[in-house]
């Protein structure tokens, strides 16, 4: 049985996120906005069905996905791009690959204790979001 994720995760640290959303093509002035933003995720999982959030007071994304079913993902509201992605489970943690106009795009996510690990990645850049249950 897979990891639990369901629940509401509170954004408790935000590390390099510029560095990705620079990675990504996102202008200054999103980038300086999105960088002092408190997220909140919302995950609702059904075994390998998940419904996710993520929510602030400048910009929301949703995304719904099966784990091992690529899909086409439009990231409206992020860097607006078409990509392939597909999310397997690599034990507990959750890895989602990316493929589109950027090299080595994804995120891994995990839980340890009542925090949820989030890395994204996107070329050489890595973000750490740390985020704890509500």
């Amino acid at each position: 049985m897979p990891v639990d994720y369901n629940g509401r995760w509170e954004m408790v640290t935000n590390e390099n996120f510029e560095d990705v959303m620079k990675a990504l093509d996102i202008d200054f002035a999103t980038r300086k906005i999105a960088t002092h933003l408190h997220q909140t995720k919302v995950i609702v999982q059904n075994g390998d069905k998940f419904e996710t959030k993520t929510l602030s007071t400048f910009r929301n994304y949703e995304v719904n996905f099966t784990v091992g079913v690529e899909f086409e993902e439009h990231t409206k509201g992020l860097d607006n791009r078409k990509v392939m992605t597909l999310v397997s489970w690599d034990g507990d943690k959750l890895v989602c690959v990316q493929k589109g106009e950027k090299e080595n795009r994804g995120w891994k996510q995990w839980i340890e204790g009542d925090m949820l690990h989030l890395e994204i990645h996107v070329l050489d850049k890595v973000c750490k979001q740390v985020f704890k249950k509500a």
